[in-house]
């Protein structure tokens, strides 16, 4: 009877510790990794807002309480050669554009593609075909082994840590250190908020006509400067951005202006609509669960193991029966937990169900580059 509470023991310590360790060191690297196939799309409101507008025809003018949209799509580019399954890296392309909604008018939009550490979420370089668009026609891409778009562009790493981190700043064009500044629910989910303000920073030098900035000369030299507080809430496990509110401010100052003085070109907040809060709150939650199953559970899954284990083999050492059915015990339940484990994990790799031999390259065409 000893013998089997023995066998028993430590059969079922070697299966836990087996499936906790497949889980962490192979289930947890296959699965927590961004995804290739990404299509998203997501909108931000703005209201109240103080803005230079295109009008057809016409000249620039600042137009003021305008009622803004952006519209942000982000895909995966598939046909990029940096793609493969199970591999390191992945390829996004995001195309912004934002109209103010009365007349449908484009105040900005931006197209830009990168390549991302599949855990980190950081930026990587040599990418092929890396670039950003702002202006039609004056794409900006990277040169050799370039790092175009430095930092962390659309999500945080898996297990986002309570620390800084560094956010590229498409209009300052490099990363930004963003603080950690403290933790709170959000439909509930804990997430994790960070912020930074970027000061009042100087831009492009240029002439604009003088009717812009209240000037009767035709053309005028200014400079533009821009300013942000930027609030992203962070669901950590999955370090996926669930909210973003931006409070943006940029003016064109000539040399005799101070900072408050100028021409306003954009004065305003936008902020992630709550449709589109929620749609990220549901994909997260959705995948929650996987993450328990390689992260959290293993954990447990060995402790309980290594208690299993430990018991079993003191038993043996106090009453020296049953060596060879329990040393049996420990091998075959850890090759037997350890092989169904890592076949049930790594059919889940959703890398697999990619068709990466027959795609067609996508392209973002019409996103209102002026």
């Amino acid at each position: 009877m000893r013998t089997a509470v023995v066998v028993a023991l430590l059969g079922l310590g070697a299966v836990a510790a087996a499936t906790g360790l497949v889980l962490q060191l192979h289930a947890y690297p296959l699965l927590a990794k961004l995804q290739h196939d990404i299509d998203t799309i997501s909108v931000s409101k703005g209201e109240g807002v103080t803005a230079v507008v295109y009008p057809p025809g016409g000249l620039p003018e600042v137009r003021h309480n305008l009622s803004l949209t952006a519209t942000t799509h982000v895909e995966g580019d598939l046909a990029a050669p940096e793609i493969a399954k199970d591999g390191d890296v992945t390829v996004w392309k995001r195309a912004t554009i934002v109209k103010e909604d009365a007349d449908q008018l484009v105040l900005s939009a931006e197209v830009r593609k990168i390549c991302l550490d599949r855990r980190t979420g950081e930026a990587v370089a040599p990418c092929h075909g890396e670039f950003y668009e702002t202006e039609q026609g004056e794409r900006i891409t990277a040169r050799g082994g370039q790092l175009l778009q430095p930092g962390l562009n659309f999500v945080f790493p898996f297990d986002t840590g309570q620390q800084d981190y560094r956010w590229h700043d498409t209009v300052l064009k490099r990363p930004v250190d963003i603080h950690f500044d403290g933790e709170q629910l959000l439909q509930g989910l804990d997430v994790y908020r960070f912020e930074h303000t970027v000061p009042p920073t100087a831009l492009d030098r240029f002439a604009v006509p003088g009717s812009l900035v209240g000037s009767p000369e035709q053309s005028v030299d200014v400079t533009q400067y821009y300013g942000v507080t930027r609030t992203l809430l962070v669901e950590p496990r999955t370090g996926a951005v669930l909210s973003v509110r931006e409070d943006i401010r940029q003016e064109l100052r000539t040399d005799a202006q101070a900072e408050g003085a100028g021409t306003p070109v954009f004065a305003g907040e936008l902020r992630l609509t709550n449709s589109s809060v929620t749609a990220n709150v549901d994909e997260v939650k959705k995948n929650l669960p996987r993450l328990f199953l390689i992260t959290t559970l293993p954990v447990g899954l060995l402790v309980a193991g290594a208690a299993l284990i430990a018991i079993g083999v003191v038993l043996l050492l106090v009453h020296r029966r049953g060596l060879v059915a329990g040393a049996l015990a420990l091998v075959l339940g850890a090759c037997l937990a350890g092989t169904i484990t890592y076949a049930v994990t790594s059919g889940s790799d959703p890398d697999d169900a990619l068709d990466l031999k027959n795609v067609v390259s996508s392209s973002n065409v019409d996103y209102g580059l002026r």
